[in-house]
């Protein structure tokens, strides 16, 4: 199982860019996933930062690179 870190660290490398916790969480309940709540999160059925649709794409494809998707 691949940690946060190393999802945001692959789409730092691959793509020069940075992503935020909360996108990885957004889309991992996008595609089926229960990601664990965050300790400082203010409301489990309000999400302040939702994920750009250009930053999903990113992040699917490292899920999946880690094996927490399947390939297409």
């Amino acid at each position: 199982m691949s940690t946060y870190k190393q999802i945001q660290e692959d789409v730092r490398v691959r793509h020069q860019r940075t992503v935020k916790p909360c996108w990885i969480a957004h889309v991992k309940e996008l595609n089926g996933l229960e990601p664990r709540p965050a300790p400082n999160r203010q409301s489990l059925t309000r999400r302040v930062y939702r994920c750009p649709d250009d930053a999903r794409l990113q992040i699917e494809e490292s899920m999946r690179r880690f094996g927490l998707l399947p390939a297409d």
